[in-house]
């Protein structure tokens, strides 16, 4: 691993997942949900010994599954000294409070994990405070599950009064902290804007897609760069901008965060800075991992995403990355088929025909059809430096 970059695996333990499906959700949409989630927690270091699935027509208001399905997985981390249990959803701060009073182990929902990935993750000055923002945010109206003791403070000769609770107190200093984590917030904010107006004329492109498809891989392959890439989640947190010049052409690529599906509401609030580099982007690459078996379905996240970042139509490379894992389902009666598919095959199947713009299949670790990614991105930088400049063709 590279130094400088540990994740949080510093503490092992295990765990056991539960999710519920819903009516609108499948079994099999669930099942994907929770191997997230699996992994999730593995790049939280934390292993996973036993999933718990209940169908339900919406999740139960105070316990999150049924009175049946608690005691189960109560008895099941009794038997196996499990002290982590895990859930799939955003938990209320009365369902986390009434899990743990039943189960009596530490209990965290998706939100917390994914924060917790992400302080272990973050490095600058910028990515600590955006993510201290959103821990505090999401602990300030579950406070009461920390206090077991909400007994007032102790008064005595001098100090008589009705007092204050602990628990307001703590209220008090995490409501003073967020002010703090916003006021710095901004002075970074005016300070990326500087930077990204010294910029200059350059067009910029940002690599977007979901978290783990590869981004940091081909940022570091076009850029000859090091950027920290690792096959775990959420490896990049902080955005890097490297000056590429592909041909002749020069341009500004830029790395940003993964997307995920269920991203807790306050990390998108605290990501704000990070997430105007893709909102001033003049052309996105999106990058999808092929070998995914849900590829579709995060590409509709990733999508979703950013209509809610920027409502305006930008112009979009899709780039399937991958090909050297990806093994597609093998055609019954087709005895020949070895199960990997050609770069010429790929061109012919539906994938190609994705997007609005040009498709590209490549492999970044391979480095595996990057010569036409690189054509098709300097077409289509060409386009754009046309329009802005149209009088300044030197560069082409």
């Amino acid at each position: 691993m590279t130094e400088g970059h540990s994740t949080v695996d510093a503490v092992e333990e295990d765990c056991v997942l539960v999710g519920v499906i819903s009516a609108d959700i499948t079994e099999a949409i669930e099942i994907e949900y929770l191997n997230e989630l699996e992994f999730l927690a593995e790049t939280a270091g934390a292993f996973s010994k036993k999933r718990f699935m209940q169908r339900l027509p919406h999740p139960h208001p105070k316990t999150y599954v049924g009175k049946g399905k608690l005691e189960e997985i109560k008895q099941y981390i009794n038997a196996t000294n499990i002290e982590l249990v895990v859930f799939d959803d955003e938990l209320s701060p009365s369902q986390l409070r009434n899990i743990e009073r039943e189960l009596e182990c530490k209990v965290i929902d998706r939100p917390i994990l994914i924060l917790d990935i992400f302080a272990s993750r973050a490095r600058s000055f910028h990515a600590k405070t955006q993510v201290e923002l959103a821990q505090l945010q999401y602990m300030l109206p579950r406070l009461t599950r920390m206090w077991t003791h909400l007994e007032r403070q102790k008064g005595g000769i001098g100090l008589r009064g009705p007092g204050e609770s602990q628990i307001e107190t703590d209220r008090r200093i995490i409501q003073m902290r967020i002010s703090l984590m916003k006021e710095r917030l901004q002075d970074i904010d005016k300070q990326m804007a500087v930077q990204r107006g010294n910029r200059g004329q350059l067009v910029r492109v940002a690599l977007v897609g979901y978290t783990n498809v590869g981004k940091s891989t081909l940022m570091n392959l076009l850029a000859k760069s090091e950027v920290f890439a690792e096959n775990k989640l959420f490896a990049t947190l902080d955005t890097t901008v490297r000056k590429v010049v592909v041909e002749n052409m020069p341009m500004l690529l830029t790395d940003t965060v993964g997307f995920i599906r269920k991203l807790p509401q306050q990390l998108m609030e605290s990501f704000k800075s990070t997430l105007d580099e893709v909102r001033e982007a003049d052309l996105l690459v999106h990058v999808l991992d092929i070998s995914h078996p849900n590829f579709e379905e995060q590409f509709q996240v990733v999508n979703e995403t950013l209509n809610e970042i920027d409502k305006t139509e930008k112009p979009c490379i899709i780039v399937f990355n991958k090909i050297d894992a990806y093994h597609p389902d093998p055609i019954e009666g087709d005895e020949d088929h070895d199960g990997s598919e050609s770069l010429a095959d790929l061109k012919k199947t539906w994938m190609a025909k994705m997007g609005k713009t040009q498709c590209v299949f490549i492999s970044a670790q391979d480095k595996e059809n990057i010569e036409e990614l690189k054509s098709v991105l300097y077409e289509e930088v060409k386009t754009i430096f046309k329009i802005r400049y149209p009088y300044n063709n030197f560069l082409y």
